[in-house]
């Protein structure tokens, strides 16, 4: 049953002796506690459903408070992680950079060894040449004084194979 506030407000009731009639009173007293106790159930169940859904949205909001911390605690870990990535690249740059020079310098350092070898050599071979040439000359010089003598030693070799053979 359905009682609406119009329905009240126009509700008239028959005369009896002492008053209204006390039936249609009762009457209209127990629609409108029927009405009264439909509508206070549907305001608990209501005020029971608004509980529940505060509690959600109280969870909700807890759940979206969480996962915004979570998401600005993981984008302030992933700038930290890129911070420390591009440092430590620069870092292995820069130990890259350094041991190329260490390389370079060392390659310069023995390229300059090698000409000062080279350059070595070359004045010792010189040197040799010099010498060797001295050496030469004096063997030529002792070569040519000699041979005088060596003519004479000839000379008498023959001899002595021709006094052999005539014996």
């Amino acid at each position: 049953m359905t009682l609406s506030k119009i329905d009240l407000l126009n509700k008239k009731f028959s005369k009896s002796l002492f008053g209204y009639s006390k039936s249609e009173v009762d009457q209209l007293m127990s629609e409108l506690a029927d009405v009264l106790g439909i509508i206070a159930d549907d305001k608990k169940q209501l005020v029971k459903k608004i509980e529940r859904r505060d509690t959600s949205i109280g969870e909700f909001r807890q759940r979206e408070e969480t996962l915004r911390d979570t998401l600005m605690t993981t984008q302030r870990m992933i700038d930290d992680l890129k911070t420390t990535a591009r440092k430590e690249a620069e870092l292995i740059i820069n130990e890259a950079h350094s041991r190329a020079e260490v390389i370079l310098q060392q390659a310069h350092n023995r390229l300059a060894q090698i000409h000062e070898d080279i350059n070595e050599l070359k004045r010792q071979r010189t040197r040799f040449e010099v010498e060797l040439k001295a050496v030469l000359e004096s063997h030529l010089k002792t070569l040519e004084i000699s041979n005088p003598e060596l003519e004479k030693v000839e000379a008498i070799e023959a001899k002595l194979k021709f006094f052999k053979k005539a014996k």
